[in-house]
């Protein structure tokens, strides 16, 4: 593909593209339906079918014996965690390079949020560094399907049987992503999913809670619905669970979405492949390293690298700035380490120094420099919904990517002109 030469759109040029990317949400008559018939039937809450459908439906795609639908996925991993009977003075081991909700939820249940590296190569948690952070108080490893591409689920397994922790998967990313042809979600002990606006199934918000554990099962229906167990009275609370159910216009809605995630997810894992392919080419740009146990990604991000280096040292930044005048909507992910987050100071007293931890965290001295270089240098997203366009968007793509790298001195001139760091 020859290379654009042509002046860059963040300093006037004319960009490679103006025609948008596909829309998301997608949706048509079916949700709409779906939506006036639970209206019209008068039940959008409890005693409804549509989420004890939808979980079951969703459990068995993913290869799950059961599921749980909840309020969102931050809830989802909060009650996992709860299920389990992590708590006061246990250390959970999370990846650094992941949203927020996966140490919210372990600190909501006032255990320890451990930060371990990334594999530079994956982005997804590196099982060398769990090893190295387990200790007398760990309890559980969070690993993260991040972007949708499964996690070294061999790995962590081994670790977790070798020293008697819990597998609580993160698969907030990951609908439909399979590890060695079995579905994410239920691999580990219990695993948990979100609906949010932004992902590849949604009903603006909501979550799902799967695994094969009956006992799990029951704690976890007890705990998001007020403590209830199934077939028990109304008022007999078991369990010190609150209101986290998923309301029958949600379930309907996502009943809807599931029709299409089969044929989306091969559209995204098509074009990755494509683009894939095409990048890999252009100097200083570099996509994930691949892995033939990782069957299926679902692709919620296409991520790849930059080398600022070979960009004239223009920061990933920078890159992104100039790519999104081009008419790509690239992003520069996590641009800080989960460790170095302002949220973590509202946690000072309880429980990062719960005496009954009897330990002192200081997150200042956590060093993790995977993923400090995916935050600060290298690590660039393309949402899902990109990967949804044809073979000719997927083409700007790259367009994109050798103009800008071809215009080095231009992207020099933008930095200072503009005064983007």
């Amino acid at each position: 593909m020859e290379i654009s030469l042509a002046s860059l759109a963040l300093i006037g040029g004319e960009p490679v593209r103006r025609k948008p990317f596909p829309k998301w949400p997608i949706f048509d008559e079916r949700e709409e339906k779906a939506l006036l018939n639970v209206l019209r039937s008068g039940v959008w809450g409890i005693g409804g079918s549509k989420k004890k459908e939808f979980e079951e439906r969703f459990a068995a795609y993913q290869h799950a014996r059961y599921g749980v639908a909840v309020a969102n996925g931050t809830t989802a991993l909060e009650i996992s965690l709860r299920a389990l009977g992590v708590g006061c003075g246990d250390e959970v081991i999370v990846p650094s390079y992941t949203f927020m909700a996966t140490a919210t939820a372990v600190l909501y249940v006032n255990a320890i949020p451990v930060f371990a590296d990334i594999d530079p190569e994956t982005y997804t948690i590196d099982p060398r560094s769990v090893e190295e952070l387990i200790s007398d108080r760990t309890k559980a490893i969070l690993p993260v399907h991040i972007g949708g591409r499964p996690a070294d689920m061999d790995s962590l397994l081994d670790i977790a049987k070798k020293n008697n922790l819990y597998v609580v998967e993160d698969a907030c990313q990951a609908w439909g992503a399979e590890w060695r042809g079995r579905r994410v979600g239920a691999i580990g002990n219990i695993g948990a999913f979100s609906f949010q606006s932004s992902k590849n199934i949604t009903s603006g918000e909501g979550g799902m809670i799967v695994t094969d554990d009956e006992e799990l099962y029951i704690k976890a229906w007890a705990l998001h619905n007020c403590g209830r167990l199934p077939e028990k009275a109304w008022y007999d609370h078991y369990l010190p669970g609150a209101n986290y159910r998923m309301t029958e216009f949600q379930a309907a809605i996502l009943l809807a979405q599931m029709e299409r995630l089969d044929e989306q997810t091969e559209r995204r894992i098509e074009n990755a492949k494509y683009l894939s392919s095409k990048i890999s080419k252009i100097d200083g740009v570099k996509p994930l390293k691949g892995d033939d146990r990782v069957t299926r990604n679902a692709y919620h991000l296409y991520i790849f690298r930059v080398d600022p280096e070979a960009f004239g040292g223009a920061t990933k930044h920078l890159i992104a700035r100039a790519l999104q005048a081009e008419g790509i909507p690239a992003s520069v992910g996590y641009s800080r380490p989960l460790y170095k987050e302002a949220y973590l100071e509202y946690f000072k007293k309880c429980p990062l120094s719960c005496p009954y931890y009897m330990k002192k965290v200081d997150y200042s001295k956590v060093k993790a420099p995977a993923t400090e270089r995916a935050c600060y240098y290298e690590g660039m997203w393309l949402p899902q919904y990109v990967l949804l366009g044809s073979r000719e968007d997927m083409d700007d793509i790259v367009k994109a990517l050798e103009k800008v790298r071809g215009n080095i001195e231009e992207l020099k001139e933008a930095s200072k002109k503009l005064n983007i760091a």
